[in-house]
C-alpha cells in the first residue's frame, strides 16, 4: 500500500507540474505575430542557404510551419522596393550571381528589371514589394516583419509607400499582417506619416538607447515587441521589457538549445536562419512534459 501511495504522489505532483508549465506557456499567448516565437530571418534559409529573401525559401520554411518572415528590404536604383540585403559585390556572390551580372553590376543597386531577372544561386525568383504582398494575400496565416536597410527617411518611407500601395492592389487587409521594424525612437513617426501599421517591433541594434529609455518608449508608445541581439540580452531588461508590455526576441539563433537557454531569461522567441515554428513548438513541448 505504501509502494502504491507513494506511486500515486508522484504521479500527481507529476501532472501538477505539467499543467503548471502548461499554463505558464498559455499565459503568455499573444494574438497576431506574436502568437509565435520563431521569425524566420530574411525569409528563412533554403538548402541552408541563407540571405535568399527569395519566393522559395518564404514557400518552404512556410510548409514547415513557419508563419512569421523578417524580410531584408532596399531600394532600386529606380526606386521600387525589393527584397535584397544589401547592394555589395560580397552578397552578390552569396547569392550566385557574380557570374549573372557585369562586374560594374556587382556591387551596385541594380534597376527593378534587373534585380527581377536575376535569378538566385541560378534557381530562386527574387522579390519585389508586389509579390511579397500577392504572397501574402494568398496565405492569411502568414505575416512578414520589414527590415528596411535603407538609412535615409525618405527612402525608408518609400519602401514601406511601395508595400501599402501593393497591398491596396491585391488585398487591404493583408496590411494588418505587415510589421514594422523600427531602429530608433523617431523612427516611429515616419513610419506613422506613411500608415498606421498595427504592430512595430523595436530592434535594438542600432540604438544607442539606454535600457530604462527603451522600456518607457516601448510602455508609453504601445510597442509589441523588442528584438535586440544576443549580447543586449539580460534577464532584468527582459523582465522589464514584458511588464511594460512588449515580447522579446532575440537574433539571430539557430540552435535549440541556445533558444531554451534564453527561455530561462524569459525571453519569448527567436529570429533563426534555420530554425522553424515546428521546432519551437516541439522544444517547448519537450521542455513542458520534463519532469
Amino acid at each position: 500500500m505504501k509502494r502504491i501511495a507513494a506511486v500515486l504522489i508522484l504521479l500527481l505532483v507529476t501532472v501538477g507540474t505539467l499543467f503548471w508549465a502548461h499554463d505558464s506557456q498559455s499565459e503568455e499567448q499573444r494574438d497576431g505575430f506574436a502568437n509565435y516565437r520563431l521569425i524566420a530571418h530574411a525569409m528563412g534559409s533554403i538548402r541552408e542557404q541563407a540571405y535568399t529573401n527569395a519566393y522559395e525559401a518564404m514557400i518552404a520554411n512556410y510548409e514547415k510551419g513557419t508563419r512569421v518572415f523578417e524580410i531584408d528590404f532596399m531600394l532600386t536604383s529606380d526606386r521600387v522596393a525589393v527584397a535584397r540585403h544589401e547592394w555589395t559585390a560580397n552578397m552578390s556572390k552569396m547569392l550566385g550571381q557574380d557570374e549573372e551580372l557585369p562586374e560594374h553590376k556587382q556591387a551596385g543597386a541594380l534597376t527593378h528589371d534587373e534585380f527581377m531577372n536575376t535569378p538566385i544561386l541560378g534557381m530562386y525568383q527574387p522579390m519585389d514589394a508586389d509579390g511579397i504582398m500577392k504572397v501574402l494575400s494568398k496565405y492569411p496565416d502568414m505575416y512578414i516583419v520589414t527590415d528596411t536597410k535603407e538609412q535615409k527617411d525618405e527612402d525608408i518611407q518609400q519602401v514601406l509607400r511601395s508595400l501599402v500601395n501593393a497591398a491596396k492592389k491585391h488585398d487591404s487587409s493583408a496590411l494588418s499582417r505587415v510589421v514594422v521594424q523600427i531602429y530608433n525612437e523617431p523612427m516611429l513617426e515616419k513610419v506613422k506619416e506613411v500608415y498606421n501599421f498595427p504592430s512595430i517591433i523595436y530592434t535594438l541594434y542600432a540604438t544607442q538607447d539606454t535600457e530604462s529609455q527603451v522600456v518607457d518608449f516601448v510602455q508609453n508608445n504601445d510597442i509589441d515587441a523588442v528584438t535586440m541581439p544576443e549580447y543586449k540580452v539580460n534577464q532584468n531588461f527582459v523582465a522589464k521589457l514584458k511588464k511594460a508590455g512588449a515580447v522579446t526576441y532575440v537574433h539571430t539563433i539557430n540552435d535549440t538549445q541556445q533558444v531554451a537557454n534564453y527561455e530561462k531569461w524569459g525571453v519569448y522567441g527567436v529570429y533563426s536562419d534555420v530554425l522553424t515554428e515546428q521546432e519551437m513548438e516541439e522544444m517547448n513541448t519537450r521542455f513542458a512534459w520534463k519532469p
